[in-house]
Parts: C-alpha cells; structure tokens; sequence
C-alpha cells in the first residue's frame, strides 16, 4: 500500500512501531510527518535523530489487579493504557489492525503536504488500540479473604516489634452454685435464708414503701447525673441486742449516703426488717467465725454469756428497689467512711432474679501478665449474698441491666396491715418485675461521724482504699499495722481468693463536696493514719503498731 493511500491513523501506528520502544506524545508524530510530507521513515528518522522532547512516562508500580494475577511487576511492565490526545504505544501487532481497518474507506482526503488528523480520527485510533486483545496470564494466584484484607487493611500502629505482649482476655464466669462462688471470690451465698413467710412479708412491705424513695443525683463532669433505681437508708431502733448510733449520727450518715444530699432523720427498720435482721446476723457472724481474719477488720465486742463474740451487727440497711429489666447500677466499690477498713456487708435480695456482678480491680504491676475476669451471680428471690472482708478491697460489683427478666409471682398474699385499699393490696399480689435489695452494714463505732475528717469544704471526707497497689503481705518488719492502715504478716494468713493480692497498703480521706457542690470540690487528700485518729479495736495487735514508709 502506497503511503498516500494510508489513513492519518494508519501512519500514525507505523511511524510509532518504527520509533519503538521511544515514545512520542501525538502531536510530535502529526508534525514529523507534516515536516516530511507523508514519508514515514523521513520522519522517522528525524525524530531518532533528536532526544524525544516529551515522553510519555510509565508507571512501574503494580497493581492489585496485576498481583491478583500472579505477573512479575519486576520482569515485565504493564502496557499503558492510551488516552484521548495522547501518544500511541503499540507491539508487533498493530500493523495488521492498521491495514485492516483501511478497509473502511477512511482514506487522507488531503495530500500530505496538508496532512491534518481530525479529532475523531485520533478518538478512534485510540479506541481500537486500547480495544486491542492481551496475552493472557499463565499464573493464577489464589489468595484467602484474610491476605486480601491484609492487603487493604492500613497498618496498625500497635503492630511494631517493641509492642508489648496482648494479655489473654478470659470469657465472664457464671457462678450459679455457693460452692462456685466460695472458690472464685471472697463472697459466700445462702439461699432460701429467710422462711418463705417473712422473705414474702418484707419484699410487700418494701416494695409498697419504694413508691416514695427517690433516685441518687450527683454531680459527674459538669453535669447533674441520676441513678436509674430508687434508693432509701434505714437505721435500726434501740430495741436490739447492742444499742445503735445516736439518731444524729445516722442523719448525717444517711445524708452522705445520697451523696451529700439534704435529708431527714432516717426512719428505724420496719418490724419485718428487725426480724430479718437478726437471722441474718447469725448467718453473718456463723460465716465469719469460719474465715480467717485480717488485721485492720473490727475486733468486735466483748464475749457474752455464750462464750462468742459479737463480731458483726447491722445497725443501718441501704435498701434500693430495681424496677424493670433496665434499672440498674454500675460497676462500683462501697465507700469505707463510716464501715472502716475491710467491711463485711450482707445483701439480701427479693423479688425477680437479677445478675450480680464483680470484677476484679488488677493492681498496676500485674496488668500486663493478667486481665481482670467478670464473675455472674444469679440472686434469685430470698438469697443472700456476704460480702465478705477484702471484697469493697479487691473488687468492684455492679447489677447490670437485662435484656429480658422472669416475673415473680409471689407465693403469699400481701399483709393486711400495709393499707386499707384493696385494691392496692390486690396490685402488690400481682406479678411484679421488681427486684428489692437490702444490704445489712455495720457502722464501726470507731469511725462514729464526729470522728471523720472534714475537708476545706466543710464536709465529711469520703475513705477509700487504695484499689491499684496492693500486696500478699505487706513489706514489713515484725508482726505490726501499718499506721497508715496498712497490716502486716501474721501467724494466720487471711484467707482469699486464690491468686489475688488482698492487703492494702494504704487509704485515704478525699474530699466529696463535688458531688452536691455543682461538681466542684477542695481537692483535699491525706492518707489514714489509724494510730493518730484513734481507731480501734482491731483484730490485729496494734500496740506494736510503727510507721512504715
């Protein structure tokens, strides 16, 4: 075929096949060729006589296309797309495209010395050679779901050599049995422990009364915060084995109890409450004569006719009352203020089952070799769980909301004596979603109101422990109490769960004024110096007692 016969695309593709592997952007061949009137090896010539004054570059990178097909980014490179207006990159092959597509009848309708492409003959140059068949690949590499997402996934930062190690995280533990919760905490359970009557009697009696109690409202990061359940305090009369507090004392008692809130003088147990209270107490003080002590606990009052000590007594109850599936109450440990170091506190539960929750507080030096485990409780109606020494120490409990609750029906009638409207009575013998929860304390006349340190705020200070730095014996010299409230190696270990570090070194008095104060408080700290405040009696020997630094 002569080369004024040849269509501009034509002469295009063989003046590109001559010049390769040089490549030239498209209006450098068009002008070649105006310059040497249609002769493509003049123009080829003149264009390898000169460095290309533009080429086109191309990417060596790969793909993923390319690596999903198994080809070597490094032995060949990936032929370039072409697009419009640019120049043509072409193999062997297009010279029998080119002279096929002459067939046409797209000839140069003028003579070379005017040669002049359109702009729809280069779109269709374009089209055809990019249109133009690949070598298949002969190497298919399978990958799996998790290379490809490896692949797209950006790298994690926590990924380098110097990380430290993951600590294995252990699945929640449900502890249904009383022996199972003996093994794997400080607690002990007991159900059915109050007769069946009297369990019935008190939850009506509750539960009737709960329609007055209000909700805790304290002040969390510059915002007023509400509990979801209902909360009231009680006192306990004078009518019991040991005289209680003076009704000041439990005023001030039940006020920092809602927070720092105003409120009444608390009213004495109900009769129900009284008569719970003392099978209770022979409970408590049975479980509590079987375990071994720990130095800070109260030494108890003196032995009475029966040869025993009085080692514990309730004199106040926090009764709470959880009125659906959702109410509940988050992870927390009880403050120490007025129950004094290493408390045992009694729980009784009524109504619907409901979960109860402890996990373990780790302290810093062993969280990076293990990871706290989440301990389930089911507390189902007249169950009572003991709190026993170390727990408020070791661990934070919690009733976390439910998705779904089994309704309690109960098996007694309500009494008579609650009111005269029957129809109230007849509501309370309904099916009810309710869950009432008394928690039996013992007050230490040791940490007696007049005794708790007061901040600049003018308030009571708060105790708490010190969670995050405990020990199985505390590093000191001779069988002595810290007098920062810290106890020291004994004849008799205390018992605890297996593997936990029980003894706490320190506590310290904090100010709470924020929590009533529009969050806003004197920040003061000081830590409990036992022997200066006066505490005691203990069931350690505090005579010998020093200063540990």
């Amino acid at each position: 075929m002569a080369e004024s016969d040849m269509d501009t695309e034509t002469m295009l593709v063989m003046l590109s096949s001559l010049l390769h592997p040089q490549e030239f952007a498209q209006d450098i061949l068009l002008d070649a060729l105006v310059k040497s009137k249609g002769n493509i090896e003049a123009a080829a010539k003149s264009l390898q006589s000169e460095p290309p004054r533009k080429r086109r570059k191309v990417s060596n990178k790969v793909s993923i296309d390319s690596w999903l097909k198994g080809g070597d980014a490094s032995s060949s490179s990936p032929s370039p797309s072409i697009p419009l207006g640019a120049g043509v990159t072409t193999s062997s092959a297009p010279q029998n495209e080119a002279a096929g597509s002459s067939s046409n009848g797209r000839r140069a309708s003028t003579p070379a010395s005017s040669f002049k492409p359109t702009i729809s003959e280069q779109y269709s140059a374009s089209s055809r050679l990019s249109s133009s068949p690949q070598k298949p690949t002969s190497k298919v590499k399978t990958i799996t779901n998790d290379e490809l997402m490896a692949l797209l996934r950006p790298p994690n930062s926590s990924d380098g050599s110097g990380s430290k190690p993951q600590v294995p995280r252990l699945p929640p533990l449900t502890l249904a049995t009383p022996e199972m919760v003996a093994e794997h905490t400080p607690c002990t359970l007991h159900h059915s422990v109050l007769p069946p009557e009297l369990a019935c009697r008190l939850y009506y009696t509750l539960l009737y009364a709960s329609r007055d109690w209000q909700r805790t409202k304290w002040w969390l990061a510059d915002r007023i915060v509400e509990s979801s359940h209902s909360s009231f305090f009680y006192r306990r009369g004078t009518t019991a084995a040991v005289d209680s507090e003076p009704e000041s004392d439990m005023t001030e008692a039940a006020q920092y109890w809602y927070n720092g809130r105003p409120t009444e003088a608390p009213p004495v147990f109900p009769p129900a409450m009284e008569e719970a209270c003392q099978i209770i107490e022979e409970v408590v003080n049975a479980e509590m004569r079987k375990r071994k002590r720990f130095p800070l606990e109260w030494g108890g009052y003196p032995a009475g006719e029966d040869g025993e000590s009085l080692l514990w007594r309730a004199n106040v109850a926090a009764s709470n009352c959880y009125a659906g599936a959702k109410e509940s109450v988050g992870f927390h440990s009880d403050q120490l203020t007025y129950l004094g170091p290493y408390p045992t506190i009694a729980s009784l539960s009524l109504g619907v089952s409901r979960i109860f929750r402890l996990r373990e507080v780790v302290p810093l030096d062993e969280r990076d070799k293990r990871a706290a485990r989440t301990y389930n409780i089911p507390l189902r109606h007249n169950s009572l769980i003991i709190m026993h020494a170390s727990t408020q120490e070791v661990y934070k409990h919690a009733v976390p909301p439910q998705n779904s609750i089994d309704m309690f029906h109960p098996p007694f009638p309500p009494p008579s004596s609650l009111t005269d409207d029957k129809e109230v009575l007849a509501k309370l013998h309904e099916a009810s979603n309710a869950r009432i929860n008394i928690t039996f304390r013992f007050y230490r006349p040791d940490f007696h109101s007049s005794k708790t340190p007061r901040c600049k705020c003018g308030v009571p200070c708060i105790l708490r422990p010190d969670m995050k730095n405990r020990y199985e014996e505390l590093p000191a010299t001779g069988a002595s109490v810290n007098a920062t409230g810290g106890s020291t190696t004994s004849t008799s270990k205390p018992e605890s769960s297996p593997g936990k570090k029980t003894m706490v070194a320190k506590y310290w008095w904090t100010c709470y004024a924020g929590a009533q104060n529009d969050g806003k408080g004197c920040g003061l700290w000081k830590v409990m110096d036992v022997k200066a405040e006066g505490r005691g009696p203990f069931v350690g020997d505090m005579t010998s007692m020093e200063n540990q630094s």
